[in-house]
Order: C-alpha cells, then sequence, then structure tokens
C-alpha cells in the first residue's frame, strides 16, 4: 500500500514481503549452494589437466572468496541502486562466467571465469537478498531469515544429482554451458525484491535540498574566489574538502564506527576463525567419497542427504530462533552450532565405509543448517537493522581471507599425508575453538551489557533525589548564614509570648 508523502513506510511482516523470500530463497541457494555443487566435477577436471588436490581445490576457494570478499562492493551498489538491479546484474555474470568457463582451456582460466566472474555475480546475489528480507520483516524476521536461507540446500539437493548427471550425458564443458543458463534464473528472483524506500515527495524534497547545498557552494567558492588574493591556498581547502567528502561517501555505505562496538568485534573474530574450516568439509566429501572406491552417483548422493537435512534444519533453526527462550540470549546458540558443527568433522575419520558417511552427511547437514541459519540473524542482533547493510560487507571483506585459504589447505594436507582424515581433524579443530572463543566472549559481552544498563539505571534514578538533598542542604545553609539577621524578630517574637502567658 502506499504511504503518506514524506514518510518512509516501516516493515510490512508479510503481504508482499513473502514473494520477496521466494525470490531471496532462489538467489541465496545459488549463492551458497553453486560452489559446493561444482566440486562434482573436481575429480574429472583434476584429470584432464594434470593437477593436483589444492590446485583444483582453488576453483571454489576463489569463488568463494570472491562471493564473500565484494560484500563491500555489493552494499554499496545495493545503497546506491536499491536490491532489484544489483541482484539482475550479478544473475548476468553469472551466466557469462560459467559460459566462458565452458570454452577454457587452462586451469589459470577456470580461476578467472569460474572463481573472479561468476563468484562477483553471486556476491551481487547474496548481499542484496539478505538485506531486502532485513528490510521486508521485523517480527518475523527469524523465519523469514530461515525460509530464505533455506534456499541452499534445497539448490545443492538439486544440483547435486544434477551435475552429475549432465557429466555424464554432456561432459564437463557441455555442463558448464548449461549451469550458466540455469543461473540466468537469478535475474527473474531480483525483479520481484519490490523496493521499500522513501515516497516520490520526499525524494523530490532531499533532491531540492540537495540543490540548495549545491548553490550555497557555488557561492561560497566564487566568494572566496573574488576575495582571496591568489588561487594556490583556495585549491588547497579545495582538496581538504574533496578528501573529506570521499571519507563521508565511504563512511555513508560503510560504516567503519562499527569496529569500536565490542559485539560485532567478537562476531568478526569468531567468524574468520570459524570459516578457516566451514567450507572445505564440503567440498572435499564428494571427492573422498569416490577415493575410498564408491561409486559417482552414490558420492553425489550424500551432499543430497546433506541438503535435505539442511533443508529442514533451517527453517526448524529460525523457529527456536524467534521463540522467546532462545532470541534474548541467540549469541548461545549461534556459539554451540558452529562448536557441534566442528564436533561432525572431528568425528568423521571414525566412519567406515558408506553407511559411516551417510550418517555424518546426516549430522553435518543438521549442524551446517544451524549455522547458516543464525549467521546473519544473529549479526542483526548485535547491530540492528540500521547499520546491518555496512556490517555485512565489512563482515564479509575480513572472511574472504579464511574462506580462500581453507579448501587449498585441506588440499595441501590431502597431497602431504595422502589422506583425508587430516583435513577433516583440521577443520574440526578450528571450528571447535570458534565454537568456544564466541561462547566466553558472548559471556563476557552480556555481563557487560547488563553491567552498563545497571550504571545508567542509577545515574539516572539518583539525579532527582541528589537535586533535592542539594537544595534542602543549601536552604539550612541560607538560614544558618543569615541567623544574625534574624535575631530582632526572634527577640519580638519571645516577648509577644511572654505577654500572651501573663508574665
Amino acid at each position: 500500500p502506499r504511504t503518506k508523502a514524506g514518510s518512509a513506510p516501516g516493515p510490512p511482516d508479510g503481504g508482499w514481503g513473502w514473494v520477496v523470500v521466494f525470490g531471496a530463497f532462489i538467489s541465496i541457494g545459488f549463492a551458497y549452494a553453486f560452489p559446493k555443487g561444482i566440486a562434482i566435477f573436481f575429480k574429472e577436471i583434476q584429470d584432464f589437466f594434470g593437477t593436483s588436490y589444492s590446485e583444483i581445490a582453488w576453483v571454489s576457494s576463489i569463488m568463494l572468496a570472491t562471493t564473500y570478499g565484494a560484500g563491500p562492493i555489493s552494499s554499496i551498489l545495493v545503497n546506491r541502486y536499491g536490491s532489484r538491479p544489483v541482484v539482475i546484474f550479478g544473475g548476468l555474470l553469472c551466466g557469462v562466467g560459467m559460459v566462458s568457463a565452458a570454452f577454457c582451456t587452462s586451469i589459470l582460466q577456470l580461476y578467472i571465469c569460474v572463481g573472479f566472474i561468476t563468484g562477483f555475480g553471486l556476491s551481487l546475489n547474496l548481499q542484496p537478498s539478505v538485506i531486502i528480507v532485513g528490510k521486508y520483516f521485523l517480527k518475523r524476521r527469524p523465519i523469514a531469515n530461515g525460509l530464505a536461507m533455506a534456499g541452499s540446500p534445497v539448490m545443492l539437493c538439486t544440483l547435486a544429482p544434477l551435475n552429475q548427471f549432465l557429466f555424464d550425458n554432456f561432459g564437463w564443458r557441455g555442463s558448464f554451458l548449461i549451469l550458466g543458463a540455469i543461473l540466468l534464473h537469478c535475474c527473474v528472483a531480483g525483479a520481484l525484491f519490490r523496493p521499500i524506500g522513501e515516497d516520490k515527495a520526499a525524494a523530490k524534497t532531499q533532491s531540492i535540498e540537495k540543490g540548495k547545498e549545491v548553490l550555497k557552494e557555488e557561492v561560497t567558492k566564487d566568494a572566496i574566489e573574488m576575495i582571496s588574493p591568489t588561487n594556490v591556498p583556495v585549491e588547497t581547502k579545495m582538496e581538504e574538502e574533496e578528501e573529506k567528502d570521499c571519507f563521508e561517501k565511504v563512511n555513508k555505505y560503510l560504516d567503519f564506527s562499527l569496529f569500536k562496538h565490542r559485539g560485532f568485534l567478537i562476531y568478526l573474530i569468531g567468524n574468520v576463525l570459524m570459516f578457516l574450516g566451514f567450507f572445505a568439509p564440503i567440498v572435499f566429501l564428494a571427492p573422498y567419497a569416490k577415493h575410498i572406491g564408491i561409486d559417482e552417483y552414490s558420492a553425489a548422493f550424500l551432499l543430497s542427504i546433506l541438503a535435505i537435512v539442511d533443508m529442514i534444519a533451517r527453517p526448524t533453526t529460525g523457529i527456536i530462533a524467534n521463540s522467546k527462550w532462545v532470541r534474548p540470549r541467540i549469541q548461545y546458540f549461534f556459539s554451540f552450532s558452529i562448536a557441534f558443527n566442528g564436533t561432525c568433522h572431528l568425528l568423521c575419520p571414525l566412519a567406515s565405509g558408506y553407511t559411516g558417511l551417510v550418517i555424518y552427511s546426516v549430522f553435518f547437514g543438521l549442524a551446517f543448517g544451524m549455522v547458516c541459519a543464525m549467521l546473519f540473524e544473529t549479526l542483526m542482533d548485535l547491530v540492528g537493522a540500521t547499520r546491518f547493510t555496512s556490517a555485512v560487507g565489512l563482515v564479509t571483506i575480513a572472511e574472504c581471507c579464511t574462506i580462500l585459504l581453507g579448501p587449498p589447505i585441506g588440499g595441501v594436507l590431502i597431497d602431504t599425508f595422502g589422506d583425508y582424515k587430516y583435513m577433516f581433524i583440521k577443520c574440526g579443530t578450528v571450528m571447535v575453538l570458534a565454537g568456544v572463543f564466541l561462547f566466553i566472549m558472548n559471556y563476557y559481552n552480556y555481563h557487560m551489557l547488563a553491567k552498563e544498563k545497571k550504571r545508567k539505571a542509577e545515574e539516572e534514578d539518583p539525579k532527582s533525589v541528589r537535586t533535592e538533598n542539594e537544595s534542602r542542604n543549601n536552604w539550612n545553609k541560607e538560614t544558618v548564614q543569615d541567623g544574625p539577621e534574624l535575631e530582632p524578630l526572634r527577640d519580638e517574637q519571645e516577648r509577644l509570648k511572654k505577654e500572651v502567658n501573663g508574665t
């Protein structure tokens, strides 16, 4: 519905918001699932180009790192143009990248086409989708985020067997052509993102105010030029003003004051550590199954099992996180999910045979879904909706380093020891440490917040009592100081009392 002129509409918590959730379901699903689903082709591409495990792992790691590292660029574009055009442009980039990858003749060209171009397109899908869901929902935000994030397991469940089917029938080059066409559906998802913003009247008033400011600046510049004898100091002043304007523009889109926010810093450090072991087990799960002698379709089905459990876990986690018992302390729940994820990886080497890998995939899917469902909800809980766009951009660019290094480090361990178990142990240890760190530091943060709240309450309440006591003390002091001047009145009062008593 149309709002009154000049007023910014609030989150509707429903209506067209559910259509937006469906669009985010598609775009987020491709952004998260595609780098994992493409691992089906790694074994064959490795044999085709004659590369090692660590070299082929760079394809997924570059794609994931670009998806996360381009977060600030995506956030700036969303703040400037809105979510809809950014997602549509991202879908076009994804299609162009995968079609170009079908004609690559070296592993370096795959890094550029699949890693950088497609990864940047997926970044333009991920950030705007998360941001616009936060704009459409407030009370039901955890449920909406859980449903939108459920797109990742659904897409992964579909892409894993589909990629194997495409490879068997068309080879990896033909499969990349078809996948490029499939990724163009992100453009359709972006078209559903109807913007929520200020009314046209408010936009007009803003443009008028900007025009007035420009006119004022021009007038002041002309006056300074007329008064100043030389143009040298004026030019230096103009350069300083331009530097300030550039800094203000960057700070407008990316709020660097978040680095002074205690909760944001705790979240950032814990997530940077977590992503060092977050994606590598998914990337190497299917190649590991093929390595121990499991057939191709059964290896791909492990990813489908993981995705099906993940699909159920995400909305369920969103409902649990939205409950009155969990939401006030949602950071503890997030810390537990990360530690649980790492424990699954530590126990994976104990699984022997296909049945053990199926059990591992079930628990891994549950833990993975719990983490992903709360990944952005916990950040918004810490910084608020107004600073969330900048927070997402800053977090993703910090996380891209460990995302980039995670799978290649796992590949190096596999190449060095010739066994996958060391890769799983490394990932599990890192994630357990990240979960324990977040739990301890969030306990400290909650304790400090309660202490600061209590201190504010104590500072606000005694003010009235303190002012009353000060006024009384001042009045008593004045009466004591005025005592000698009031002595004649006191003597007269005593004389009247004696006359009344007849003495």
